[in-house]
């Protein structure tokens, strides 16, 4: 609606996960510093936890983009079926076609053991990525672990990438899971941006989304954002996408502390955007 207004090639505060906005903040890059750094060194489990709109799936994204063509992925956005469905998804998601009929537990694993051996034979490293991580059962999770004991003599077959919200390390917490935190190898919490990332974070979505300096925040306006979002990505891009549309209904190109005092009561008046 507004990008014609702004010169804009496409919306720069949508909510989805786009690699190609990738705002690669002190926290962002250590995050996906530590993911690539565990998946080539095959350390088996790690775990990248954060709050909700933090940049998780973001940054999975981008790490699938950054992995070498050697590794083999398969990522799970929602791992919220029964124990079987989700190694068949799993399965699936590798691109293995199961060798029996039947696809019970114990044929799915032993297709993803040969997939596995296979994929080593040939010099290659395979990652599975689990995102809502922290909705998984207890159950499923020591299958997890089960699934990281997938291993030649030197090396882990399977790297696996938990990702969730900070409700996955109090689960992780549980004596019945205890032998899967101990295998955890690298463990990365991510934290929200701080005032200086805020500033710099809303340019570079502009910059990237076609802006030639036509649109300016106040300097007043990014103290409201900050102290509203608390430097989280996924309320930044709410709250400015809602300012880029009151700056259009005002024909401004100016985004001051009073569009952001404003937008703020129309997010707190929308249902689907407090469920976001």
């Amino acid at each position: 609606m507004y990008t014609k207004f702004y010169n804009l090639k496409e919306k720069p505060f949508n909510v989805t996960s786009d690699p190609s906005f990738f705002f690669f903040s002190k926290k962002h890059k250590d995050a996906l510093a530590s993911l690539i750094y565990g998946i080539n060194e095959r350390k088996g489990i790690l775990c990248l936890t954060g709050e909700v709109g933090t940049g998780k799936t973001t940054i999975c994204k981008a790490l699938l983009n950054q992995l070498d063509k050697s590794v083999r992925s398969a990522f799970i956005l929602n791992p919220n079926f029964s124990d079987t469905q989700l190694i068949e998804l799993i399965i699936s998601d590798f691109g293995i076609t199961p060798s029996s009929k039947k696809k019970n537990k114990l044929s799915l694993i032993l297709d993803l053991n040969k997939f596995l051996l296979d994929a080593a034979g040939r010099g290659e490293n395979a990652v599975l990525i689990i995102d809502e991580a922290q909705n998984l059962r207890t159950k499923q999770l020591e299958q997890i672990r089960l699934l990281s004991n997938l291993e030649t003599t030197k090396d882990k077959l399977l790297q696996i990438v938990l990702v969730g919200q900070p409700e996955l390390k109090e689960k992780l917490k549980l004596i019945d899971l205890r032998q899967l935190a101990q295998r955890i190898m690298i463990n990365y919490h991510m934290a929200p941006l701080d005032k200086d990332e805020v500033k710099s974070y809303i340019y570079h979505r502009l910059q990237i989304a076609g802006c030639e300096s036509s649109i300016d925040f106040a300097d007043e306006a990014l103290k409201e954002i900050y102290d509203f979002s608390k430097g989280i990505p996924r309320l930044i891009n709410i709250i400015c996408d809602l300012a880029l549309l009151a700056g259009f209904v005002q024909e401004t190109k100016i985004i001051n502390a009073e569009i952001i005092k404003h937008v703020q009561k129309e997010f707190k008046n929308e249902p689907y955007i407090r469920c976001s």
